[in-house]
């Protein structure tokens, strides 16, 4: 079975490329080979990484039990702080 190739072209920093051309030196492989394995192992690492992000977001959500009320309190002294630090900000530099 052939595998399908797309060719692309892409700006790399300098430090990048050395990088990856001591990669495929060290696997014993042509860089577009390391730069297929780097790709694929980054996203086996994150694979699933934002539905736990989200997870962690809902977890500590509802470890705050807030309600409706208690949320727009909250947001209205976030609200409160956020004007009186931009004021500060704009008294000190005149």
């Amino acid at each position: 079975m052939a595998v399908t190739s797309i060719k692309a072209t892409y700006s790399l920093d300098v430090g990048t490329v050395r990088s990856l051309e001591r990669l495929a030196e060290l696997w014993s492989v042509p860089k577009s080979e390391a730069l297929r394995r780097t790709i694929r192992m980054a996203a086996e690492r994150h694979a699933g990484m934002d539905a736990g992000t989200t997870n962690v977001l809902d977890q500590l959500q509802r470890s705050l039990a807030l309600n409706e009320d208690a949320a727009a309190r909250w947001m209205a002294d976030v609200r409160t702080e956020r004007h009186a630090s931009a004021r500060q900000r704009e008294d000190r530099l005149g």
